[in-house]
């Protein structure tokens, strides 16, 4: 059949950075020839392999080059990322050169090719940085600005690579160059010893896997999350547990489909179900997943029976302490969102006595215009739980200075405590706003704050541009317990497990390292003043049980992690990137020394969910 020629020349959108790599080799390395090449001339010589080299940075990266052949292997006509890749069917047999590569063709084109063209692309080879390159991602090797030859159509597919649980190394990276910043980028590939290699290793390869589990539900952006590895790290759930910084399940792929959503719905799944079957395509890297097997054909979702836990009621002599960041709420969220949210605390979370809640929004939501009160949000909130048969909550809390308190612009989220004032009575101290620290000093025996409810410190640099603690003073049966309500700085400007940086930059900790030192001070203060004082540190402390923030939290045995009284298996309130992790905590004083914890889990392994985190609750005896 006659050939065809497709051109295009689309440069990226001022949203989408382009990173072109220097090059790594003086010319264009040569490589065999193949009867495709022969039939349209001798071209550069250059293959798929040459272009991917032994590194993750290609040798030939803004280089041009000329007819490279292959086989298309998938196409990709939505989203800011168009284009198509294609794989050469004859290998070189070097295991750490990959025989794929993805062809940019422009965001608002549709490529003129389909699976089983086989085609000639001439154009330029250059490494994009999904995120850009202030993100420490890894960069995607394509050749931009591409030139098309379609030689014939209907050839079969080169045979995909099966990704399993016995290709996988078990070791995750190398640790990266130290004379290079760490990274890893110019670090040859060694497949056969680290997962991170072995992916990088067939970038752009067509490849399968089996039947796997599902470890991250699908989430909004039609995305899912598997493990190759059944046995590596398993929560009580079917998760994968991250439980460590040297335990990042290298079992973990992320799953989409290259048929757009209007022709093929993408399957609802839970963690914990099974997507059976084969699920084959070409081997992407993105921003929000890293490795991403972009499915051609996409298996089905068998659905386990995954259910949303309940935690049980307290007794009457036991105080329920609960914590649950709501995510954004406020008035403009429909009244379904409202009345799941109240039926949780009634149904799921057996109406604790306490309730603190993050991510609480002001009422004008994130429009920015000045509103800093929440009374209506909390209104709407404390409604649905009475209309679910919950108790009439009361409610205490501290208006932040505008735009001050960092989440979503305008939002000015904050803490609020809830209370159940038929168990629980909450001490008013006046006098605590915004800018007015609440301290401690010594009443009749007893630690008492100054301030109630008040915020710990809040001029202090650790919380510019992040929420205050928010402390509280409560009698639960005639005892004095104090709650302090926190949400520390976020993980977003931490880089990914798959960063060319080995170990990632972590930047975002120093934040939250501060933080924790300020509430650990705070409850030295009451301590020191009553050394039998209840105080429990509550909140989305945005860090693992395991982190430097936990150890500065629990520093000098003020504090305890109650998560860590929890079975392995069971401790997590969040899942990211299919690594079930936790990032909400309730901490106790030593007073507390006996207590029941729930890490109550109806939220970060569903499809649906009213929040992304789960609540926790811990019950114990004043």
């Amino acid at each position: 059949m006659p050939s065809s020629v497709i051109t295009s020349a689309v440069p990226r959108t001022a949203a989408v950075a382009t990173v072109v790599v220097s090059a790594l080799a003086a010319g264009l390395l040569a490589g065999p020839s193949s009867a495709s090449a022969k039939a349209a001339g001798s071209g550069s010589g250059v293959r798929v392999h040459d272009i991917q080299g032994t590194t993750r940075i290609s040798p030939l990266a803004g280089k041009p080059v000329t007819d490279v052949p292959g086989i298309v292997t998938g196409v990709r006509t939505y989203g800011s990322s168009r284009g198509f890749w294609i794989q050469d069917p004859d290998g070189d047999g070097d295991p750490a050169t990959s025989e794929g590569v993805f062809v940019f063709t422009g965001p608002g084109s549709t490529p003129a090719v389909k699976a089983g063209d086989d085609v000639l692309v001439s154009g330029t080879v250059a490494e994009f940085v999904p995120g850009g390159a202030s993100s420490g991602n890894q960069s995607l090797t394509q050749i931009s600005r591409p030139a098309v030859t379609v030689l014939a159509s209907g050839r079969p597919l080169p045979a995909p690579v099966t990704v399993s649980a016995r290709s996988v190394p078990s070791a995750y990276a190398p640790t990266g160059d130290p004379t290079a910043g760490g990274s890893v980028n110019a670090l040859p590939l060694n497949p056969r010893k680290y997962a991170l290699d072995y992916y990088e290793s067939l970038e752009g390869t067509n490849v399968r896997i089996g039947t796997s589990r599902v470890v991250g539900a699908t989430d909004p952006f039609s995305e899912l999350w598997v493990t190759v590895k059944p046995f590596e790290n398993p929560s009580a759930r079917g998760g994968s547990l991250y439980g460590s910084y040297a335990s990042q399940n290298t079992g973990r792929l992320q799953i989409q489909s290259l048929v757009p959503l209007a022709e093929q719905p993408f399957p609802k799944a839970n963690v914990g179900d099974v997507l059976r079957g084969r699920t084959e395509g070409p081997l992407d890297f993105n921003q929000f997943g890293g490795y991403t097997l972009t499915a051609r054909s996409l298996g089905t979702v068998e659905d386990r029976g995954l259910r949303r836990e309940r935690t049980r009621p307290q007794s009457r002599g036991e105080l329920a302490v609960a914590t649950y960041n709501v995510e954004n709420l406020d008035p403009s969220d429909p009244q379904e969102k409202f009345d799941a949210l109240g039926r949780a605390v009634v149904e799921n979370l057996s109406s604790p006595d306490i309730l603190a809640l993050e991510e609480i929004q002001d009422n004008s939501g994130a429009r920015s215009d000045g509103t800093v009160a929440a009374d209506q949000t909390v209104k709407r909130f404390t409604d649905a739980i009475a209309a679910a048969g919950g108790p009439a909550y009361d409610w205490r809390g501290v208006d932040p200075e505008n735009n001050r308190d960092g989440g979503e612009p305008g939002g000015n989220i904050r803490q609020v405590f809830l209370f159940n004032p038929e168990r629980v009575s909450f001490t008013d101290r006046p006098g605590g706003d915004a800018r007015t620290p609440t301290g401690v000093v010594r009443e009749r025996g007893r630690a008492a704050l100054t301030l109630s409810p008040g915020r710990i410190d809040p001029g202090n640099t650790a919380w510019e541009s992040s929420r205050k603690p928010l402390a509280g003073e409560f009698t639960f049966r005639g005892r004095t317990v104090f709650v302090i309500a926190n949400h520390f700085g976020s993980k977003g400007g931490d880089e990914a497990l798959t960063s060319h940086h080995q170990p990632p930059n972590r930047s975002s900790e120093v934040k939250r390292l501060q933080q924790a030192r300020l509430v650990n001070a705070f409850v030295k203060d009451v301590l020191k003043a009553d050394r039998r004082a209840d105080v429990l540190v509550v909140g989305d402390i945005n860090d693992f049980e395991f982190s430097a923030t936990t150890e500065a939290l629990t520093d000098g045995g003020a504090l305890r992690a109650a998560v860590t009284s929890l079975p392995r298996r069971e401790r997590y309130s969040y899942v990211h990137q299919g690594n079930s992790q936790v990032l909400d905590q309730i901490l106790t004083s030593p007073s507390i020394d006996g207590f029941d914890y729930d890490s109550v889990h109806i939220n970060a392994e569903f499809a649906r969910q009213d929040s992304d985190h789960d609540p926790q609750v811990l019950r114990f005896r004043p």
